[in-house]
């Protein structure tokens, strides 16, 4: 078992790398396509902690919570175009927050159902799971941290984030191929997503340039002094709830949320055109390798009640989405993007995005990018709502 906390960071970021290099390799293109890098990132630690190749409790993974999450928050957050999320249209936002809105009340009505044949603190795995829904991974661990989800709960967690969500995202994916038949169903306007097109992805085009030593320790330091700074202010405010939703880690997610928000309006935000977001994911995929090594493949027998109770969560979620898109006659891409962008985040988006229009992923990308803002204030409300309903399980 490696034990030394240098050991096991060293050992994780080794992990990430690999699985990122085999990514790149074209004979496993397929494999990759089917079971993206991010999942490998969870589960290889997982099993090497099950083999006890690493140890499910390690100082490491306690360091890389406490100050790789608000780095990867805060990068993320300050690359955020704003005003160009608010350009997207009435139809683009409707569907993004009808999306969070059928989360955030899909989980507490599912766990209503299914919440007595689950364990005691399922609650809180599922609190995590909405983070995860409402934005992506960075949004899981966020609350996962927040609301103090027990290890053993990212066994089950993890695997029904993977079989329901990256199933509905294989169901919109299939439903592509019948987006025209919809639009013409429900008399949808598609001129808002030709229009929008061509300007992002003429302004993404324009900002990028090569990363340079400058560049790079501009984005550390000034990732690592804002994210330090919101933990030390976190740490003077008080804790509430009961059960306990706001603590001090909360306080430092919203924190370095905020202010990342706030700074996107500045000159800082410029920092993405040679990629700060880049190494915010960087530090994000690397916080993930440090939740799977604390999960435990054991964990999964408890994960068909589980998956009963996510597939019932994102029923809802599409239930809601296609009533309004049906109200508003949304098209088929605002619905698959706006689902995705909740449930799939930053990474998934785009690629749905892609699918139904190839030249949209930039808009894939910032409807996913809005998930992660709003996945921090989401899915801590969710998981307040759980702890409510968890109360009256008792």
């Amino acid at each position: 078992m490696i034990n030394d906390p240098t050991a096991v960071f060293v050992y994780l970021a080794g992990v990430l790398g690999v699985v990122y290099w085999l990514s790149g390799l074209k004979p496993l293109a397929r494999i990759f396509e089917i079971a993206p890098a991010i999942l490998w990132a969870y589960f290889v630690p997982m099993v090497s902690t099950t083999l006890g190749i690493t140890p499910a409790d390690s100082p490491a993974y306690d360091w890389m919570v406490r100050h790789l999450l608000p780095v990867s928050l805060f990068l993320l957050m300050v690359t955020v175009d704003v005003p160009a999320l608010l350009k997207l249209g009435r139809p683009a936002t409707i569907m993004m927050l009808t999306g969070t809105a059928g989360i955030i009340i899909g989980g507490p009505i599912a766990l209503a159902v299914f919440g007595t044949w689950l364990p005691p603190d399922a609650w809180k795995g599922l609190g995590a799971l909405s983070g995860s829904w409402i934005g992506g991974t960075a949004n899981l661990v966020a609350v996962a941290e927040s609301i103090e989800t027990p290890e053993a709960m990212f066994g089950p967690i993890i695997v029904v984030d993977t079989v329901v969500g990256y199933g509905w995202m294989g169901v919109l994916l299939f439903l592509s191929a019948y987006q025209l038949r919809f639009d013409r169903w429900n008399h949808a306007d598609t001129s808002l997503i030709e229009e929008t097109n061509a300007a992002l992805a003429a302004k993404y085009e324009a900002i990028r340039r090569p990363i340079t030593i400058r560049d790079l320790a501009m984005i550390v330091g000034v990732g690592f002094v804002a994210a330090y700074a919101c933990v030390l202010l976190g740490e003077q405010m008080p804790e509430l709830g009961d059960p306990k939703i706001i603590s001090h880690t909360t306080w430092a997610v919203v924190l370095v949320t905020t202010l990342g928000l706030t700074l996107s309006f500045t000159r800082i935000s410029d920092l993405e055109g040679p990629g700060a977001s880049s190494v915010g994911f960087v530090a994000l995929y690397l916080l993930v390798t440090a939740i799977g090594a604390q999960g435990d493949l054991k964990a999964i027998v408890d994960a068909p009640l589980f998956l009963a109770t996510g597939a019932l969560w994102i029923a809802i979620h599409v239930g809601l989405l296609m009533l309004v898109a049906r109200l508003i006659r949304a098209p088929l891409f605002f619905v698959a993007t706006g689902s995705m962008a909740n449930v799939g985040g930053a990474l998934s988006a785009p690629v749905v995005a892609g699918v139904y229009h190839p030249a949209m992923a930039p808009i894939g990308l910032l409807m996913g990018v809005s998930g992660y803002v709003l996945g921090i204030y989401g899915g801590l409300g969710c998981a307040w709502l759980l702890g409510q309903v968890a109360i009256h399980l008792l």
